[in-house]
């Protein structure tokens, strides 16, 4: 019965290149490869801002955060809504104001060159860490299933053949076939997610809603003391979720990217708004699904189940108690999770690529279809480095979900940083600048490398990664900030004189 299960997959995975393809339409240059010609509907990118970041992790990792523990995960969607208000009312503005490709182009503008290539190269190598370990993940479930069907794959094969698929239609049809397809992709994840649930609750045993409660699986808040060291303290993901929202929606170029394709301010406000209240409602589901399979499997422990890792939960439940056909749409749904976020970070790091590295050191604007070809040779060659870095994990004691958005946390902190520090310290130059920005990415990973702090129970733990980013913001003002006093600010033809940028190329196109 299994053969079903794979030919769904099999139609979706060779369908959804055609797809993209079909949908993106003709490339004219780098605006419709980066930008789609800034003429998306508001709602396709809403969308596909939520499938970008919800990737496998949502779909697999998260249930596995409610098995283990609640629903306090919750509160960091809370901090995201907070978070996204400010991109969409401080930072959205200064984007569209300055025609901007690139997030990192701002800082190019305010600070210079200098700036502009250390903050893409530091999102370059972000990218490849987190959604390099997004895509393993997305080779646990499929791993499960073919297992289950006798077929014997490693981790690198699957993702070799997800990274090869994936990179054909983001190589020719650029942010628009990855928008579009982003939609279609999350309409697959999130209703096989939803079918599954109702089938799991129908197999449940009565009473199970009550020792759930009885259990504390669904306490949302977490008022405990022990703010530094647990991050579903309700105070660490309220203030944690809103800055890493801030910096993953606001100086992220995988995210500043698609909401830079709509076609007004108005229409990216309400895009980045609403994908905040999306999130939220998946969040929502899949912690229930993670609830649900704590009273199927009656809680029992992973590894005494014979799981290699805790996020094999939902994915066994998928392959061993879903009908056949079922079990295949799902399963393509978390393809498609995979899929979506490999495609918008393969067509960011493109963008970054180009745009503010080579550019920069080149000093040349050649022709768009030069440019273009350009850019479709870094999508490729982004997917070749992609392969290399996802096939580096292997298992990991936490829900990957955590380990995904601590990498991000130990870099959106100067990110974000910097780009407040030239929005809110005029005194501020380059040299400041660049010089808070590197302090920043050192002070947090020594932070990460084993601080630990009072867990309120005795012992010591270390610092949670919410805390990283409203951290890592706030050395990068208080060191630029401080470093700008050594300048006297003047008025130099109607600016400042540390607003004056120097020389630089050519605008982008």
């Amino acid at each position: 019965m299994r053969v079903v299960d794979l030919a769904i997959m099999g139609t979706y995975l060779i369908a959804t290149p055609a797809l993209g393809i079909l949908l993106a339409g003709r490339q004219r240059g780098t605006r419709d490869y980066f930008l789609g010609g800034r003429n998306l509907p508001w709602w396709a990118v809403c969308l596909s801002v939520v499938a970008t970041e919800t990737s496998t992790l949502t779909v697999i990792s998260v249930p596995t955060v409610a098995y283990l523990g609640s629903f306090t995960y919750l509160q960091l969607a809370l901090g995201y809504l907070v978070g996204r208000t400010v991109v969409a009312l401080v930072l959205l503005p200064r984007y569209y104001t300055g025609n901007l490709v690139s997030a990192y182009a701002f800082l190019g503008e305010r600070f210079g060159g200098g700036l502009q290539g250390t903050a893409s190269v530091t999102f370059l190598v972000t990218r490849l860490l987190a959604d390099g370990l997004r895509l393993f993940a997305t080779a646990i479930p499929v791993k499960v299933m073919l297992g289950s069907f006798g077929l014997s794959v490693t981790y690198w094969q699957i993702i070799l053949a997800l990274a090869t698929l994936t990179v054909v239609y983001t190589y020719f049809g650029g942010i628009r076939a990855v928008v579009w397809v982003d939609v279609v992709q999350m309409s697959v994840y999130v209703g096989g997610s939803a079918v599954a649930g109702l089938i799991l609750l129908g197999k449940l045993p009565s009473g199970w809603f009550d020792r759930a409660v009885e259990a504390g699986k669904f306490q949302l808040f977490d008022v405990g003391t022990a703010v530094l060291t647990n991050q579903y303290s309700v105070v660490t993901a309220l203030v944690g979720g809103a800055f890493f929202a801030m910096a993953s929606h606001g100086a992220d170029q995988l995210m500043v990217q698609r909401l830079l394709a709509c076609r007004t301010l108005a229409d990216s406000r309400r895009a980045v708004i609403v994908s905040g209240l999306v999130v939220t409602a998946q969040f929502a589901l899949f912690l229930f699904v993670g609830v649900m399979l704590w009273a199927f499997f009656s809680g029992a422990d992973p590894e005494a189940m014979g799981m290699a890792s805790s996020d094999e939960l939902f994915p066994r439940f998928v392959v061993t108690e879903l009908p056949p056909g079922l079990t295949g749409l799902l399963l393509a749904g978390i393809l498609a999770a995979a899929m979506s976020t490999l495609s918008s970070s393969l067509n960011s790091l493109s963008t970054s690529t180009i745009s503010d590295l080579y550019q920069r050191l080149t000093r040349r604007v050649p022709d768009e279809w030069t440019l273009l070809r350009l850019a479709r040779t870094a999508t490729l060659g982004w997917a070749l480095v992609f392969v290399g870095f996802a096939s580096v994990f292997t298992t990991t004691d936490n829900p990957v979900v955590e380990v995904g958005l601590g990498i991000a946390s130990y870099t959106y902190g100067a990110l974000l940083g910097a780009f407040l520090l030239g929005l809110l310290v005029r005194g501020a130059r380059h040299g400041d600048a660049l010089a808070a920005f590197v302090t920043t990415l050192l002070g947090v990973l020594w932070l990460a490398g084993g601080v630990t702090f009072p867990d309120g129970q005795g012992g010591h733990a270390p610092l949670a990664f919410p805390w990283y980013t409203p951290i890592g913001v706030v050395i990068t003002l208080l060191v630029g900030g401080l470093l700008s006093l050594r300048h006297r600010v003047g008025t130099v033809g109607g600016k400042t004189a540390s607003e004056r940028v120097p020389d630089r190329p050519p605008e982008r196109p």
